[in-house]
């Protein structure tokens, strides 16, 4: 079984909320592209050079591909798994290069970093995917 059972309802919560995210970046409007652009650039300086409405059409697909193989139970966990995992990795990277979104001093979210700091429940669900063995049984 490429899927136990008790993954299916996590990974299509999280698969969901992925897709839905990438679906709704693909219909932004330059406005939204541009800010998304300088928080993404100002955590990883290299995306500088990427024109925003460039960036929010590949993260949009890159969202769309994560949340579908994540979401879809014919495919293994550990491929799931690897992919949330280092989708999520880059959002809580983010959060955690941008002080503007925690309280001075801590990795504590603010009233702004909150609907960024809820990235690290999917970074937890990625790694408990990578974490099982073939039997969905936690690899030991």
């Amino acid at each position: 079984m490429f899927v136990h059972l008790r993954n299916i309802p996590t990974r299509l919560a999280a698969g969901g909320f992925i897709l839905n995210s990438g679906l709704e970046k693909w219909h932004a409007d330059e406005e939204q592209a541009k800010g998304m652009h300088a928080m993404a650039s100002g955590a990883y300086p290299f995306l500088a050079k990427v024109e925003p409405p460039t960036f929010l059409k590949a993260l949009s697909i890159a969202e769309m591909a994560t949340g579908a193989v994540v979401a879809l139970p014919i495919v293994p966990n550990k491929i799931a798994g690897a992919a949330l995992t280092a989708f999520s990795s880059g959002l809580v990277g983010l959060y955690l290069r941008t002080p503007d979104l925690h309280k001075p001093g801590t990795i504590l979210p603010n009233q702004a970093g909150v609907a960024f700091s809820k990235d690290v429940w999917m970074l937890g669900i990625g790694v408990g995917l990578l974490a099982e063995d073939g039997n969905g049984r936690s690899a030991t």
